[in-house]
Protein backbone atom coordinates (compact mmCIF):
# COMPACT_ATOMS: atom_id res chain seq x y z
CA UNK A 1 0.00 0.00 0.00
CA UNK A 2 1.34 3.20 -0.74
CA UNK A 3 1.90 6.02 1.35
CA UNK A 4 -0.83 8.41 -0.76
CA UNK A 5 -3.21 5.07 -0.03
CA UNK A 6 -2.51 5.23 3.71
CA UNK A 7 -2.60 8.48 4.27
CA UNK A 8 -6.40 8.40 2.15
CA UNK A 9 -7.76 5.76 4.83
CA UNK A 10 -6.46 7.33 7.54
CA UNK A 11 -8.19 10.71 6.28
CA UNK A 12 -11.43 8.29 5.70
CA UNK A 13 -11.34 6.97 9.03
CA UNK A 14 -10.83 10.38 10.88
CA UNK A 15 -13.30 11.99 8.68
CA UNK A 16 -15.84 9.02 9.64
CA UNK A 17 -14.83 8.97 13.59
CA UNK A 18 -14.82 12.71 13.78
CA UNK A 19 -17.12 14.32 11.42
CA UNK A 20 -16.23 15.95 8.23
CA UNK A 21 -15.84 20.11 7.92
CA UNK A 22 -17.95 19.31 4.76
CA UNK A 23 -21.17 18.44 6.79
CA UNK A 24 -24.23 21.04 6.88
CA UNK A 25 -25.13 23.05 9.48
CA UNK A 26 -28.40 24.16 8.31
CA UNK A 27 -29.80 21.82 10.96
CA UNK A 28 -28.51 23.01 13.38
CA UNK A 29 -29.48 26.26 13.09
CA UNK A 30 -32.69 25.60 11.53
CA UNK A 31 -33.01 24.01 15.48
CA UNK A 32 -31.85 27.22 17.09
CA UNK A 33 -33.97 29.15 14.80
CA UNK A 34 -37.54 27.10 16.06
CA UNK A 35 -36.21 26.87 19.42
CA UNK A 36 -36.06 31.03 19.41
CA UNK A 37 -39.17 31.68 17.42
CA UNK A 38 -40.63 29.07 20.32
CA UNK A 39 -38.99 30.64 23.41
CA UNK A 40 -40.51 34.14 21.45
CA UNK A 41 -44.06 32.92 21.46
CA UNK A 42 -44.07 31.35 25.23
CA UNK A 43 -42.87 34.74 26.14
CA UNK A 44 -45.67 36.67 24.15
CA UNK A 45 -48.63 34.14 25.13
CA UNK A 46 -47.29 34.33 28.82
CA UNK A 47 -46.34 37.21 29.56
CA UNK A 48 -47.48 40.08 26.64
CA UNK A 49 -49.70 37.95 24.84
CA UNK A 50 -51.65 36.84 28.44
CA UNK A 51 -52.46 40.33 28.26
CA UNK A 52 -49.88 41.05 30.81
CA UNK A 53 -48.50 43.96 28.57
CA UNK A 54 -48.27 47.57 30.42
CA UNK A 55 -51.98 48.93 31.92
CA UNK A 56 -53.39 51.28 29.31
CA UNK A 57 -53.75 54.73 30.98
CA UNK A 58 -57.04 55.29 32.58
CA UNK A 59 -59.22 58.68 31.11
CA UNK A 60 -60.70 60.31 33.27
CA UNK A 61 -64.63 60.37 33.53
CA UNK A 62 -66.50 63.27 34.25
CA UNK A 63 -68.33 63.30 37.34
CA UNK A 64 -71.54 65.51 37.87
CA UNK A 65 -73.03 65.68 41.22
CA UNK A 66 -72.85 61.94 42.67
CA UNK A 67 -72.57 60.13 39.09
CA UNK A 68 -70.15 59.53 36.38
CA UNK A 69 -71.86 59.41 32.81
CA UNK A 70 -70.64 58.96 29.64
CA UNK A 71 -72.37 59.42 26.13
CA UNK A 72 -73.22 55.12 25.10
CA UNK A 73 -72.57 55.73 21.85
CA UNK A 74 -68.55 56.03 22.63
CA UNK A 75 -68.72 51.75 23.15
CA UNK A 76 -70.12 50.61 19.90
CA UNK A 77 -67.09 49.65 18.81
CA UNK A 78 -67.51 46.82 21.57
CA UNK A 79 -63.62 48.04 22.92
CA UNK A 80 -63.38 48.21 26.66
CA UNK A 81 -62.29 51.88 27.75
CA UNK A 82 -60.56 52.18 30.84
CA UNK A 83 -61.44 54.77 33.48
CA UNK A 84 -60.00 55.90 36.98
CA UNK A 85 -61.53 57.12 39.76
CA UNK A 86 -58.87 59.21 42.13
CA UNK A 87 -59.76 59.12 46.24
CA UNK A 88 -57.52 60.30 48.20
CA UNK A 89 -53.98 58.53 47.46
CA UNK A 90 -55.73 55.27 45.43
CA UNK A 91 -56.84 55.26 41.57
CA UNK A 92 -60.34 53.32 41.13
CA UNK A 93 -59.43 51.59 37.99
CA UNK A 94 -62.67 50.26 36.22
CA UNK A 95 -63.93 49.29 32.59
CA UNK A 96 -66.95 49.74 30.25
CA UNK A 97 -67.95 48.16 27.51
CA UNK A 98 -70.13 47.06 24.82
CA UNK A 99 -70.31 42.85 24.46
CA UNK A 100 -71.12 40.71 21.37
CA UNK A 101 -74.73 40.45 22.80
CA UNK A 102 -75.01 44.45 22.73
CA UNK A 103 -75.21 45.15 26.40
CA UNK A 104 -73.25 48.18 27.57
CA UNK A 105 -71.04 46.66 30.91
CA UNK A 106 -68.93 48.00 33.22
CA UNK A 107 -66.65 45.79 35.94
CA UNK A 108 -63.78 46.62 38.24
CA UNK A 109 -60.38 45.97 36.53
CA UNK A 110 -59.59 43.94 39.00
CA UNK A 111 -60.64 41.07 40.65
CA UNK A 112 -61.33 38.48 44.27
CA UNK A 113 -58.16 36.44 43.25
CA UNK A 114 -55.89 38.26 40.95
CA UNK A 115 -56.63 42.20 42.51
CA UNK A 116 -53.55 41.86 44.90
CA UNK A 117 -51.12 41.94 41.75
CA UNK A 118 -52.75 45.22 40.09
CA UNK A 119 -52.52 43.85 36.57
CA UNK A 120 -56.22 43.81 35.88
CA UNK A 121 -57.99 42.72 32.76
CA UNK A 122 -56.74 43.43 29.01
CA UNK A 123 -59.32 43.10 25.93
CA UNK A 124 -58.38 40.24 23.44
CA UNK A 125 -61.26 40.60 20.84
CA UNK A 126 -64.40 39.18 22.70
CA UNK A 127 -62.96 38.17 25.68
CA UNK A 128 -61.66 39.94 29.17
CA UNK A 129 -58.02 38.46 29.68
CA UNK A 130 -56.44 38.86 33.71
CA UNK A 131 -53.40 40.21 33.16
CA UNK A 132 -51.90 38.18 35.99
CA UNK A 133 -53.03 34.82 35.34
CA UNK A 134 -54.50 35.01 31.64
CA UNK A 135 -57.67 33.81 32.30
CA UNK A 136 -60.07 34.83 29.50
CA UNK A 137 -64.11 36.11 30.22
CA UNK A 138 -66.40 36.23 27.73
CA UNK A 139 -67.36 39.69 27.55
CA UNK A 140 -70.88 38.97 27.44
CA UNK A 141 -70.53 37.38 31.08
CA UNK A 142 -69.00 40.89 32.59
CA UNK A 143 -71.48 41.79 35.21
CA UNK A 144 -73.05 38.70 35.24
CA UNK A 145 -70.75 36.35 37.05
CA UNK A 146 -68.85 37.08 40.04
CA UNK A 147 -66.29 36.07 42.45
CA UNK A 148 -63.23 33.96 41.39
CA UNK A 149 -60.86 35.91 38.67
CA UNK A 150 -63.99 37.50 36.89
CA UNK A 151 -63.81 41.03 36.65
CA UNK A 152 -65.77 42.43 40.15
CA UNK A 153 -68.79 43.82 38.70
CA UNK A 154 -69.68 47.66 38.85
CA UNK A 155 -73.38 48.73 38.48
CA UNK A 156 -74.23 51.13 35.12
CA UNK A 157 -77.12 51.84 33.89
CA UNK A 158 -78.01 53.04 30.56
CA UNK A 159 -80.64 56.23 30.22
CA UNK A 160 -81.09 58.40 27.30
CA UNK A 161 -78.23 57.04 25.44
CA UNK A 162 -75.71 57.85 28.37
CA UNK A 163 -74.21 55.23 30.32
CA UNK A 164 -74.22 56.26 34.23
CA UNK A 165 -72.39 54.73 37.07
CA UNK A 166 -72.83 56.14 41.07
CA UNK A 167 -69.88 57.57 42.38
CA UNK A 168 -70.59 55.73 45.42
CA UNK A 169 -70.63 52.01 43.43
CA UNK A 170 -67.07 53.05 42.21
CA UNK A 171 -65.99 54.11 45.87
CA UNK A 172 -67.26 50.25 46.66
CA UNK A 173 -64.33 48.84 44.41
CA UNK A 174 -61.77 50.74 46.31
CA UNK A 175 -60.45 47.64 48.22
CA UNK A 176 -59.62 45.99 44.81
CA UNK A 177 -56.61 49.08 44.19
CA UNK A 178 -55.69 49.49 48.21
CA UNK A 179 -52.45 47.92 48.04
CA UNK A 180 -51.57 48.40 51.13
CA UNK A 181 -53.72 45.81 52.47
CA UNK A 182 -51.89 42.95 49.78
CA UNK A 183 -51.69 39.70 51.97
Amino acid sequence: MSTKQTHDKLAAKKAAVLGSSSKSRAPLWAGLACAAVLSAGAYWYFSAGSATSPIAPAAVAPVVGRTVSMPAAMFEDGKARYFGHKDGSITIRYFVLKSADGVIRAAFDACDVCWPAGKGYAQDGDFMVCRNCGQRFKSTQVNEVKGGCNPAPLDRRVENDTVVIQVSDILGGEGYFDYSKKG
